[in-house]
């Protein structure tokens, strides 16, 4: 990584940014109902996604310029080549647009810097819980809050009691619960946000969140921000294979399945995974 840029003030910058549009889009939720929702490729998108993006970039690019900072954002992009420039801001303004929509609570903004393929520095904010989740490499994860900020670390499922599972309300479906039958007796908690499920079991409400892809497959900015908290915070956020996702290549989207959770689950959640998809090759749950 390169000497010339420095983690902590980077994320001493973006950090009065991220509190400016956890207010930005508290705003908007409160007056969901008058916006108006655009399909973008068979996903929603409000002026709530707009108005952050553009908030976000335009701040960061006052600090870190395009020269040196790509910037990929989940608003902007379009399929390509890979960023060139030695770092890459990867954005998303409103992560669980749907829950968002739903007024669930569940939302979340995710701000990840990459280098070389992966993320060297991430937050995670959760307007609803006036929350923001944040990680540099090498340094751990944090949960702030307006009164203080404590350190994450991942707990390890409490043995004799079923495995909290994470699970979207729009994703599933009946293949994903017949890999969860397979995991024998688990509680299934709906979650909004790719960032709230993460930060679930970063703190404690959960255990395990698993993504089998299907007609879809998660993109750069809904991974990148919380792959790196969960990693600081002690857990695994790998695919079933045990690979850690990389970013900013020509493709966006991860098609390989995903496992998200402490470590001494991870290595059989994701050998049995994998044991499933080979098993069900031609299963044809949705």
């Amino acid at each position: 990584m390169s000497p010339a840029l420095d983690l902590e003030n980077t994320l001493a910058t973006l950090r009065p940014l991220l509190w400016q549009a956890l207010e930005q889009l508290r705003q908007f939720y409160r007056q969901v109902q008058d916006l108006t929702v655009q399909d973008k490729g068979g996903d929603p998108v409000t002026l709530a996604d707009e108005t952050v993006d553009c908030f976000l970039r335009h701040a960061l690019q006052a600090h870190f310029p395009p020269t040196q900072f790509g910037y990929l954002t989940e608003e902007t992009y379009t399929p390509g080549q890979p960023l060139p420039q030695p770092y890459q801001w990867i954005i998303d303004p409103l992560d669980g647009t749907y829950d968002f929509l739903q007024q669930t609570g569940e939302y979340a903004i995710h701000v990840a810097l990459v280098h070389e393929h992966r993320p060297c520095l991430a937050a995670v904010v959760w307007p609803e819980q006036e929350v923001i989740y944040t990680a540099i490499a090498g340094a751990g994860a944090y949960r702030e809050t307006r009164q203080g900020t404590t350190r994450l670390r991942v707990q390890p499922p409490t043995e004799g009691q079923s495995l909290r599972v994470v699970m979207s309300r729009s994703h599933g479906g009946e293949r994903l619960q017949a890999f969860l039958r397979t995991l024998g007796c688990v509680q299934q908690i709906p979650m909004g946000s790719m960032g709230c499920k993460t930060a679930s079991i970063c703190q404690g409400d959960a255990d395990l969140y698993v993504n089998l892809t299907g007609r879809s497959a998660p993109k750069d900015w809904d991974l990148a921000a919380p792959d790196l908290i969960m990693q600081e915070a002690g857990g695994a956020f790998t695919y079933a294979n045990g690979e850690l996702p990389r970013y900013n290549r020509a493709d966006v989207q991860h098609w390989p399945p995903l496992v998200v959770c402490h470590p001494a689950l991870s290595r059989t959640v994701g050998d049995r995974l994998q044991a499933f998809l080979h098993e069900n090759q031609g299963y044809s749950g949705k």
